[in-house]
């Protein structure tokens, strides 16, 4: 860009670049319409007026305020900070803007301002940023650079504030008053993207902090490690909280060493150790990117130096190239097992995205820059054109992915600006896909799916040329020796090695398969695809949660299957439909009982398409009207229930083990999928009932789901918690009014041999096996209570016997079958009965005793019983039921049967602040995510100790953390969070 030329005059120039000088594609929206009124009625925005009726400009903007609620808020609730923005150049403004931010803060001592100055900062560059982007005055390169730098002056600031804080208290002997950060030995490591300058619009960023002891001044008494942790975590405060501001950045620190399990400032010499001795393959491949960025640089870059070795090794290290594609591999978005889609994919994560490229890249510079210094540059198109220069790929296939690059990253600007929120995801509603398709700048969602996807296959394709297929990154599975009568040693110690604790049982079940003891081995040509096949399949098996499980119970697998010809061929054709058969078998052991008792699902786990996206309620409708036959007895009925309900609880399973969607949302599936079985039940029930006991007059019930189903939170091992209720007229509840069969009934007696009946067609097992668990247990007066409750007993009990706890449960009731009539009035009750004042010092020391009484019978420290451990799911549910309660009064809008939309919900009615929503949300996403899994993939409590090295790796991947150690110490903070919250707001 020309120094001194503003973007109001390349606006006026006619030069904004890309897709504004096509057609708009957004309409004028009435808000836009609304700001442009005030801001010509606005004697002190004549400037701005003037620069937002120019035609590119007032494009830009147009747009701006249709698909970007967050750039919109920006803009109209400082309308000054867009007017200076289109007034100077942006590289002069960023720059000033960051001197102005360092000038600011050398000259307060409060800690509330310096977050007030950097928050402010931040909205500015956002601001900024997004403009020249959305302008086509920067390329995204150039903003990645213009966010990252931002970012070095905000860090940098911050620190040195917290020196001079230190300083000030006496902790810290300066050698530079001015810049006590200087010759400090407190160093600030940026990783990822931020080390590489390639953040993105909304990225976190990623820190390790070191502190060299021999440079340190503290005061005597001080331990220089007190006083280093002290000053990170406030840095993390000052970058991280939210505030009526806003935020900085989210600070992530958990690519420190062994991060579950050190401080988080570590010295210099424990780094240097830690590297040395028990360093990761994934952290060389990370520390690619590191970069001094704040304290004490030239100290920074020293240890970098140090790092070095560790990082660059002078010879061809295939075995560490495969470890990173392992761990590729693992954090891996398999939605549709290799099949690209657009709605919902990560284009991050997902295949094609991003992170291959970047792994393209890191894997070549891991196994030659040790050699060849020219390779060790952290930008990873920097990187690209060594490569080419070096020969290691050629100028087409470096053009390609460098293309692709930044149009991906163009993208995940454009998702990131949406909401300023860190996702990468793209929407999978169809109206919200079509807002970014056009906020991208295509026509429509069709134009922008097919330039998506011809990009995505374009780097699956030169990603799987790489790797996937090289020969180099096997185990030596492909070694070892299966035949003959005898073990063969060194096999054996392999497969230990790979993590089965029985290796001769393997060999024995291996050798049982080529001997054709089973009907699908006793082909020679099943044989000679096992044969191809057996050593992937011995991995794959081998990475799961359970490998000696996962073996078992393929082999079980084997004993129906009708012929190994096509299954094995598919194997080997697909690793990925491979990996994920290997995942039902060892991880996930629900999964893998229903697909060896149902053959036929293994159609669908061969059908990619079947995983595209999740089935709505409708789905499961049509499912059960296609597969229940007409006019069939109950018997049968009742068995093709429990085929449908078995078999789409095993392909949402499925979705949870891949990565395809996020336990919230399983719960919310597995919920649905419960409530039209439910319906469909109770309508058949009804029918069957009314061929015996007639029907009764103006008399109808509803099931009322609670718990779990109720809040659309299911998991694999769920129950149902149901209450039914029914209306009838007086006469028929007292006896004087019976049902008009030829067994006639009263209503009461009619309405429990309903609930019994109900609850027997969803419960009892049939050749089918069974469907749920049912409890009754939460209806009125309990177990001591009728089975089925009339609407005019569950008022009175509701609004005179009730007591706190029920009322508690009842923020979770949902009608989820019967007449709409009955529905809409059930629904009322329920809201009305939520609604009611209340004392909220009443209902907090209620829910204290109540919780101290489940502490008492069901307490445990272990972090892992995530419902019942200080600050699991049991606290998180109370504060959130406890504030739903003491707050309906006045704001219904608070009431959500779901525990993260209720936080969603208390927040924006302003109950909760913003930084306990965001934290508490967050939790939510968090435990739920990790029960989701456990649910799933394990039959009883969870023990880390003993639980195979698959499913810790797996949990750390669901928690977002690099390790099963700092998952641990991630859930203990999340587990502190929410009971400090519990003992602040109960």
């Amino acid at each position: 860009m020309t120094a001194g030329v503003s973007l109001e005059e390349i606006a006026l120039a006619g030069q904004i670049k890309g897709f504004r000088a096509g057609p708009a594609r957004f309409a004028v929206s009435p808000v836009w319409s609304d700001f442009m009124a005030e801001v010509m009625a606005n004697a002190d925005l004549a400037d701005l007026a003037g620069f937002i009726q120019r035609p590119p400009v007032a494009g830009v903007l147009t747009e701006v305020f249709e698909a970007s609620p967050y750039l919109r808020g920006l803009i109209v609730r400082d309308p000054l900070r867009v007017q200076r923005i289109l007034s100077l150049p942006p590289r002069s403004h960023l720059a000033a803007a960051i001197e102005e931010l360092g000038r600011d803060i050398a000259q307060t001592s409060e800690f509330a301002e310096v977050m007030h100055l950097l928050r402010v900062f931040k909205a500015e560059v956002a601001l900024l940023t997004g403009l020249a982007d959305l302008g086509g005055v920067w390329p995204v390169m150039t903003v990645t650079d213009a966010l990252t730098r931002a970012a070095d002056g905000a860090v940098q600031a911050a620190v040195r504030f917290l020196f001079r804080a230190a300083s000030a208290r006496g902790d810290w002997i300066a050698h530079d008053e001015l810049r006590p950060d200087i010759h400090s030995g407190y160093i600030v490591i940026g990783m990822g993207k931020y080390g590489a300058y390639e953040l993105n619009y909304s990225s976190d960023i990623d820190l390790i902090v070191f502190y060299e002891p021999a440079l340190t001044c503290v005061r005597p008494g001080l331990e220089p490690s007190d006083l280093f942790v002290r000053l990170t975590r406030d840095l993390v405060r000052l970058l991280s909280e939210r505030t009526a501001d806003g935020y900085v950045f989210r600070t992530d620190l958990r690519l420190r060493p062994d991060a579950g399990a050190t401080q988080i400032a570590l010295s210099t010499d424990a780094a240097l150790h830690y590297y040395e001795t028990v360093g990761q393959n994934w952290e060389r491949a990370a520390l690619i990117k590191a970069r001094a960025v704040a304290g004490d640089i030239v100290a920074g870059n020293a240890l970098l130096a140090e790092l070095a070795p560790f990082i660059w090794r002078k010879y061809l290290d295939f075995a560490a190239i495969a470890d990173v594609h392992a761990m590729k591999r693992q954090i891996h978005a398999h939605k549709g097992f290799g099949v690209i889609g657009v709605a919902g994919h990560d284009i991050k994560l997902g295949r094609g995205g991003i992170r291959e490229i970047e792994f393209f890249v890191q894997t070549q510079q891991l196994i030659a820059g040790g050699r060849r210094s020219e390779l060790r540059t952290p930008r990873t198109l920097d990187a690209l054109a060594v490569l080419v220069a070096q020969g290691w790929i050629t100028a087409a296939v470096a053009g390609s992915l460098e293309a692709a690059y930044l149009f991906l990253r163009t993208i995940e600007h454009r998702i990131q600006m949406v909401a300023d929120e860190q996702t990468h995801r793209l929407p999978s509603q169809r109206d919200e896909l079509e807002r970014v398709a056009r906020f991208a700048g295509f026509s429509d969602v069709e134009t922008f799916s097919t330039a998506l996807v011809g990009v995505l296959e374009t780097v699956q394709g030169h990603y799987a040329r790489l790797f996937e297929a090289s020969p180099e990154l096997t185990t030596g599975a492909s070694n070892m020796v299966f035949a003959g009568e005898e073990d063969d040693p060194n096999t054996l110690a392999a497969l230990a090695a790979m993590g089965y604790s029985q290796p001769s049982q393997v060999l024995a079940t291996v050798r049982s398969w080529h001997h054709g003891r089973y009907r699908s081995m006793r082909s020679p040509q099943s044989r000679e695809r096992l044969t191809q096949v057996q050593p992937l399949l011995i991995e794959a098996l081998s990475q799961t949660a359970d490998p000696d499980q996962a073996l078992a119970n393929f082999d079980r697998f084997l004993v129906d299957l009708p012929s190994g010809i096509q299954l094995f061929g598919l194997l080997r054709a697909k690793p990925g439909l491979l990996q994920l058969v290997a995942d039902i078998m060892g991880s996930a052991p629900r999964l893998a009982r229903i697909l060896s008792r149902r053959r036929r699902l293994f159609d669908a786990v061969l059908d990619p398409g079947a995983f595209a996206s999740l089935p709505s309620t409708a789905d499961f409708e049509r499912l059960l009207r296609d597969y229940v036959p007409a006019g069939a007895d109950l018997e049968t009925v009742l068995d093709a229930v429990r085929v449908v309900g078995s078999e789409q609880a095993f392909l949402i399973g499925v979705r949870i083990l891949t990565g395809a969607i996020t336990s919230g949302e399983a719960g919310r599936a597995y919920a649905a999928l419960a409530d039209t079985l439910v319906r469909t039940l109770q309508r058949r029930i009804e029918q069957d009932l009314a061929e015996v006991h007639g029907r009764l007059p103006d008399s109808s019930a509803v099931v009322v789901a609670m718990g779990k189903l109720g809040g659309r939170e299911m998991t694999a091992a769920s129950d149902l918690d149901i209450i039914i209720v029914y209306d009838a007229p007086r006469a028929a509840i007292t006896g004087g009014l019976l049902s008009d069969g030829v067994k006639p009934l009263s209503a009461p007696q009619y309405y429990a041999r309903l609930t019994q009946r109900l609850v027997a067609a969803l419960s009892v097992p049939t050749s089918q096996g069974t469907l749920y668990d049912v409890d009754l247990r939460l209806r009125p007066s309990g177990q001591k209570g009728p089975l089925a409750t009339s609407l005019a007993s569950f008022i009175e009990y509701q609004n005179a016997s009730a007591w706190t706890w029920e009322h508690m449960a009842l923020t979770r009731a949902r009608v989820i079958s019967g007449p709409p009539e009955l529905r809409l009035k059930v629904e009322a009750v329920i809201a009305e009965v939520l609604s009611k004042p209340r004392d909220p010092r009443v209902i907090a020391a209620d829910v204290r005793d109540m919780r101290a009484r489940i502490a008492t019978e069901k307490g445990t420290d272990d972090i892992w019983d995530l419902k019942q451990v200080r600050g699991g799911l049991v606290d998180l549910e109370f504060i959130v039921q406890y504030l739903q309660l003491v707050n309906a009064n006045s704001n219904r809008t608070v009431l959500d049967t779901n525990t993260a939309g209720a936080i969603a919900k208390l927040t924006a009615a302003g109950v909760f602040t913003s930084a306990d929503g965001s934290e508490l949300g967050e939790a939510a996403h968090t435990l739920t995510n990790l029960t989701g899994l456990l649910r799933l993939m394990t039959d009883g409590p969870f023990e880390p100790s003993t639980a195979p090295r698959g499913l810790k790796d797996r949990l750390a991947r669901v928690g977002a953390a690099p390790s099963f150690s700092a998952l641990e110490a991630m859930l203990r903070d999340t587990l502190r969070l929410v009971n400090d919250a519990f003992k602040r707001l109960i």
